[in-house]
């Protein structure tokens, strides 16, 4: 159940950027919650405190503020489920760690099946979990009603639910203060953040990354990572080599307060919709990817459109519900629906891309492979089977559909 902390109406610190040194050890791109928890993990593992965020707008003012928050470890294949598995056990000591609220909310996760075909594929994902090790069960339509009262369960729905996959430690948490976390312990560690900080080029001797071009002028770096989603693939095309990526917008929603009455996150595939309710009060729905390339951080009016349509089917309560704002986020989708996390064709420069839905479930657990990663030259255990090479070899990860989500 949601707990009842009452949100301060804004953190305890306001955001300086200094100004950037002629060098860094290691110049991470995006600071958003990926390259922030990157930049924390390198700091507080490694003993890299040379570093720089170079975020191009505000700090975590792209993705991170552009997602509906929820956590889980419950995907099919052993790689993505040890990836996501390690992110949701640093997440389960995320506030203790950064000595920093983030409303970290274990509520549980169901996702439904309302086809038999969905029934088969999501059985097969909770005995996956179980061997595993990730806690998962299988519930009926009469338990799904017990642990989330509000859902319509009747035999007459367009789509009915006819069960539904349950991890109990899964849940949301705040993505604002998730960055401004990792942001403050990083800063405190050494790390330079540096807002409005456009990074328009690459620095490129005999193969090796020697530092960025940006509208603050050139620095430079030993390494250089990129961790900025919906811009990765035009940061490679400047750097010279391409990703096997294609960028979509991903369009979510939230209401004006009510009170708690929806207890846990609630997923479909199949209708599409998900929705929780956040500690404020306001319902926050998210939707599929949309069907085409797209930049503009927004969407196309149909999709908000059946997602409504959607939550109003599973949940008739909120049929009254006002609309207080929608927006869209730009995400990286790979053809196998899984990352790339790992070394790139220039010597130095290193990619976090391609998370596709999952990227805020991801971020603690991106962060620390990434610095691993960074720091040592060579993947973690945890990020190695999401290399490039997996696209020349065959080697692929393939997630759709099988996530539980529509990527």
């Amino acid at each position: 159940m949601h707990d009842q902390r009452v949100l301060p109406a804004h953190p305890d610190f306001m955001w300086r950027s200094p100004e950037p040194k002629r060098r860094y050890d290691v110049i991470i791109v995006g600071g958003g919650g990926h390259g922030l928890a990157t930049a924390y993990y390198l700091a507080k593992n490694h003993g890299v405190t040379n570093v720089a965020v170079l975020e191009r707008g505000w700090l975590a003012g792209g993705n991170m503020a552009r997602n509906t928050a929820i956590i889980r470890s419950n995907y099919l294949w052993d790689e993505s489920a040890a990836i996501y598995e390690h992110s949701m056990q640093l997440w389960e000591g995320l506030e203790d760690e950064l000595d920093y609220e983030i409303f970290f909310d274990q509520c549980g996760v169901l996702n439904l099946a309302h086809t038999l075909q969905e029934v088969r594929d999501s059985v097969r994902r909770v005995e996956a979990n179980r061997l595993a090790g990730i806690d998962a069960e299988w519930v009926e339509p009469e338990q799904v009603k017990e642990l989330c009262p509000i859902i319509n369960i009747d035999d007459n729905l367009r789509y009915p639910v006819l069960g539904a996959t349950y991890q109990a430690r899964g849940g949301i948490a705040k993505h604002d203060w998730v960055a401004w976390a990792f942001a403050r312990r990083a800063s405190e560690l050494g790390v330079d953040i540096i807002q409005n900080c456009d990074v328009t080029g690459f620095d490129i001797e005999h193969g090796q990354v020697k530092g960025v071009q940006t509208n603050l002028g050139p620095i430079g770096a030993e390494s250089v990572a990129l961790a900025a989603a919906g811009a990765s693939s035009t940061l490679a095309e400047q750097a010279g080599f391409r990703l096997p990526i294609q960028t979509r917008p991903l369009q979510a929603l939230v209401s004006e307060l009510h009170e708690i009455v929806h207890p846990n996150v609630v997923m479909s595939n199949h209708v599409h919709v998900y929705v929780s309710q956040a500690q404020k009060g306001e319902l926050v729905m998210g939707a599929g990817v949309d069907a085409y390339n797209g930049y503009g951080q927004r969407g196309s009016f149909h999709v908000i459109e059946h997602q409504m349509a959607a939550a109003v089917e599973l949940f008739p309560i909120f049929a009254r519900a006002h609309l207080l704002r929608a927006w869209g986020g730009n995400v990286d989708v790979t053809m196998d629906a899984s990352p790339v996390v790992g070394l790139s064709p220039v010597d130095n420069l290193y990619v976090n891309c391609g998370w596709g839905t999952g990227g805020f479930k991801g971020t603690p657990g991106a962060g620390y492979v990434y610095a691993h990663t960074i720091a040592t030259g060579q993947p973690h255990e945890l990020n190695a089977p999401f290399s490039l090479e997996r696209f020349d070899t065959g080697a692929l990860v393939d997630e759709h559909g099988a996530a539980g989500v529509a990527h």
